[in-house]
């Protein structure tokens, strides 16, 4: 029973439709310079909802960090630094809903190091906890079997992320959780 007076505390979160990542949703195969870093701000698309972003490299070589900027759930300005680590898909932790700059290293070994930046399955919560309070995820509808992953900051929206145990494809994501703040 609620309490007369009182607010409701119990937040749906209507995530948006989300597609499954792809590793090169962002920028696809940028060329990195001999020397010095490569600025980039003109890319294939955007985050189609806050969300991590990967980074990728083209072979076992590319090496150095990547740094992003752009904007989170809230239109503030965030950056992050992830580290290539040759081939693999290497994910960061913030949310991003833009990408304004993705600034590339100098290549290692040769003149055939290239970087994908895209999007991963860590999904943006429109709101700083400052504990794992999610009651459940939904997708399409329908609740996961599993408590999705949480990942809590109660200072930087941008670091405040679910991420579901089933696969993303393009179906509606809705989130209820508790506020804290």
């Amino acid at each position: 029973m609620k309490m007369p007076g009182s607010q409701p505390r119990v937040r749906t979160c209507q995530i948006g439709e989300v597609a499954l990542g792809a590793d090169n949703a962002i920028l696809g195969d940028a060329a990195m310079d001999d020397a010095d870093p490569t600025v980039i701000d003109a890319f294939a698309g955007q985050p189609d909802v806050p969300r991590n972003l990967t980074v990728k490299g083209n072979d076992a070589n590319v090496s150095g960090d990547v740094e992003i900027e752009g904007t989170n759930a809230f239109g503030e300005p965030i950056s992050e630094t992830i580290a290539l680590a040759g081939a693999a898909v290497v994910a960061g932790s913030k949310a991003f809903r833009t990408v304004t700059q993705v600034t590339l290293p100098p290549y290692d070994t040769a003149n055939t190091e290239r970087v994908r930046v895209g999007t991963g399955a860590k999904l943006g919560l429109p709101v700083a906890l400052s504990r794992d309070t999610v009651i459940a995820a939904y997708r399409d509808n329908a609740r996961e079997a599993n408590h999705p992953t949480v990942a809590v900051d109660e200072d930087a929206v941008e670091s405040n992320t679910v991420t579901l145990g089933s696969a993303l494809n393009g179906s509606a994501v809705i989130v209820d959780l508790y506020e804290t703040n």
